[in-house]
């Protein structure tokens, strides 16, 4: 189901919303896709969070866009350098403009729009240093 979820087309934008949202901050964003989720899914999205090693940013800026397809369930998270200085309902803000266009069939414009907002608030708090 997840393969069938996005398209090539679809994939390539959004590798490529991530690619511009990371040319201007020296954040970093992912995406995980899986079919289930079969614990709480801010608790997943955290083992996943932890697994893909996205805690070692040097300013703890990572954000992790988690997607269970089946399950119709999906988190945004974010580490801890990014929570302290976005507001307090800056992912939920997120979450609900996802789940509008998710709920109109617009997985690939949602999901792009979310990594568009989390990569504005990244490159204004953590701007791109350039090559280290």
């Amino acid at each position: 189901m997840a393969e069938k979820l996005f398209s090539t087309e679809d994939r390539e934008q959004i590798v490529q919303a991530i690619v511009g949202a990371e040319k201007v901050t020296s954040g970093e964003i992912q995406v995980h896709i899986e079919n289930n989720c079969r614990i709480d899914v801010l608790d997943r999205a955290a083992e996943v969070f932890e697994t893909l090693k996205m805690y070692q940013t040097k300013d703890r800026n990572g954000v992790l866009f988690y997607l269970a397809v089946e399950d119709h369930k999906f988190a945004v998270l974010g580490d801890a350098g990014i929570n302290q200085v976005v507001p307090v309902d800056f992912w939920e803000q997120i979450k609900n403009r996802m789940a509008e266009l998710f709920s109109k069939g617009q997985f690939t414009q949602g999901l792009i729009e979310g990594i568009q907002s989390a990569g504005k608030a990244l490159s204004e708090h953590f701007p791109h240093q350039g090559d280290a």
